[in-house]
């Protein structure tokens, strides 16, 4: 949730060219992270909530490439910090996804 907020802020500097491409697909990426995480947590059965944590890290794939892009852009200064975040909730993601899968 802390990096849905920071690049919503950060994303709110983008130029206004790209309000409907780069701009919104990062915040659509960055938003399906904890909302297939929760989605998947609200199912009715462990092989659903695999799935969503699938999803999920799909997303943190997709939105790893938008921020390379928008730092190679020169959109996003400062573009390690969030990379090292989306690192960290990578980690998190496939720990969950392995612990999940041992415990079916």
């Amino acid at each position: 949730m802390e990096l849905v907020e920071d690049l919503y802020q950060c994303t709110k500097d983008f130029p206004k060219e790209e309000i409907y491409s780069l701009t919104s697909q990062i915040r659509r990426s960055v938003v399906s992270i904890p909302s297939n995480i929760a989605e998947g947590a609200a199912r009715n059965s462990k092989k659903e909530f695999i799935q969503f944590l699938h999803i999920a890290l799909g997303s943190t794939s997709e939105l790893e490439t938008q921020l390379i892009i928008s730092g190679r852009l020169g959109y996003l200064k400062e573009t390690s910090g969030h990379l090292n975040k989306l690192d960290e909730i990578k980690k998190m993601l496939l720990g969950l996804l392995s612990f999940v899968k041992k415990n079916k």
